[in-house]
């Protein structure tokens, strides 16, 4: 993945009334969306991605031995001229001194403070309920025993594996799993140290292979089967894996192919009912989309999911700066009115822990979800979507809720509250989640306010969002 800035809301959302954003809402020009989404055909996958639709919020980490330097994931070693691959440091005006020493940050990285369990917990408070964790970025260092290359967190030159738990990526979906979790495996299909996609012989030029693949196909050829090699390493020695979450789009025919439908018949193989995210890639591979960094500012007729990071960067950044616990709030009430997930991106530090403004933001998430996460899982969008700050929910059993968004973390529930018209037809109770039921209070013009008493507010103080339970007659 890379950096990707956060731009502006454009003005034809064409389901939404009035503004339904706040100030805190990243929302996309459709960035990385698929426009010619094709539904999965075996029935195992179709029960997967249904099971996964209801999942609604998760985690993801990159990591890896560049968070050593605190930098960007993977992408200081492109040799292209985008502001997120710039080098930077001792070795950052001679590429090629810089990359031996970004490689050599193997012989370097020890953890010592891994502790999955502690993740998977934490993530389980804040009310996650899936994990994509990265086995191998784009620079290609591998976080799970591979067999088909020494650049590996298992390998003798590396220090962490004499550790008991060095088979980092096996650890981290055990413990997910044991607290329940859906398990994910991010994998990079470029691998920039491969001396099959960026050949010695040449120097790179950009994130694609280095030379003429129609001249040298045999080349081309080892790196697929070295592809295919890793995946199968990951959907055989690892356990039940529900997602394979692949990054790098420039690994796409006609020029770059690996036989992705090959790859993923052999994938499910071994993992029936496997989900393949061959992210960009529009096609039968691309069981679901997933817009990066960005909201979608309209519901969008397939699965998807936000995938977005907690601070500003995906992989660790000393003092990086935090989003909010309301922004996230927000962020995940917004996506899931729109038909979508968020799967929330932490970077681990070189110790092997989160940063402790990390722990903070998923402590408090978590204390909002154990409130209002009826009005998250399992729920699917219903018009009219959202209206100024509301955004709507309901469950498959026809519950419905209005959630609304606070304009930010300092805000208060109001005294009173007046549904909007699309869903005030037929309302005989309204209760708020952590509270109970509330009062009418008359109203006019075909909307009916229910009123917030003091006790109410005072419960439940915080500015984030609130989820109103709607009961009509008859249900």
């Amino acid at each position: 993945m890379k950096p990707s800035a956060i731009i502006s809301f454009f003005a034809a959302a064409t389901l939404f009334l009035g503004s339904a954003h706040g100030a805190d809402a990243p929302v996309g020009n459709e960035h990385a969306m698929s426009k010619g989404y094709v539904p999965p055909k075996d029935p195992a996958v179709q029960k997967k991605l249904a099971w996964w639709q209801d999942l609604k919020f998760g985690l993801m980490m990159h990591w890896g031995t560049y968070s050593q330097w605190g930098i960007v994931e993977s992408w200081s070693i492109c040799p292209e001229d985008e502001g997120w691959c710039q080098r930077r440091g001792q070795y950052g005006s001679n590429y090629f001194g810089y990359v031996s020493a970004y490689e050599n940050l193997q012989k370097t990285f020890n953890p010592v403070k891994f502790n999955p369990e502690k993740w998977a917990s934490a993530a389980k408070q804040a009310g996650m309920r899936y994990v994509v964790f990265t086995t191998k970025h784009h620079d290609g260092f591998c976080m799970f025993d591979t067999a088909q290359t020494t650049y590996r967190i298992t390998a003798p030159d590396c220090p962490f594996h004499t550790n008991s738990r060095a088979n980092i990526a096996k650890e981290v979906f055990a413990a997910f799993r044991k607290d329940g979790f859906g398990i994910g495996a991010y994998f990079s299909k470029p691998d920039w140290h491969s001396p099959n996609y960026w050949w010695p012989y040449f120097p790179p030029k950009d994130r694609n292979p280095n030379y003429d693949l129609a001249r040298y196909p045999d080349r081309w050829r080892q790196f697929k089967d070295f592809t295919w090699k890793q995946i199968e390493e990951l959907m055989t020695g690892y356990g039940s894996i529900d997602i394979l979450w692949l990054d790098g789009g420039q690994v796409r025919p006609p020029r770059q192919d690996i036989d992705m439908n090959g790859l993923a018949a052999m994938a499910r193989k071994h993992q029936p009912g496997l989900l393949v995210v061959d992210r960009t890639v529009t096609g039968e591979n691309e069981n679901y989309c997933t817009p990066e960094n960005e909201v979608p500012g309209q519901l969008l007729p397939y699965p998807w999911e936000t995938c977005m990071t907690m601070a500003t960067s995906w992989s660790y950044v000393p003092n990086d700066k935090y989003k909010s616990p309301g922004t996230i709030v927000r962020h995940l009430c917004r996506i899931v009115a729109r038909g979508g997930c968020l799967l929330l991106n932490i970077g681990p530090g070189p110790d092997g822990d989160f940063d402790p403004v990390a722990y903070d933001r998923l402590d408090k998430v978590g204390r909002w979800m154990g409130i209002n996460s009826e009005a998250i899982y399992e729920t699917r969008p219903i018009k009219p979507y959202e209206q100024g700050e509301w955004a709507f929910t309901a469950r498959k059993d026809g519950t419905v809720y209005a959630l609304l968004l606070a304009k930010d973390d300092q805000s208060s529930l109001p005294e009173t509250v007046s549904i909007p018209d699309e869903l005030a037809s037929g309302i005989t109770q309204v209760s708020l989640l952590g509270y109970g039921a509330l009062k009418p209070d008359g109203g006019s013009k075909g909307k009916r306010g229910w009123m917030i008493p003091a006790e109410a507010r005072k419960q439940l103080p915080n500015g984030y969002a609130w989820a109103f339970k709607l009961t009509k007659s008859g249900s």
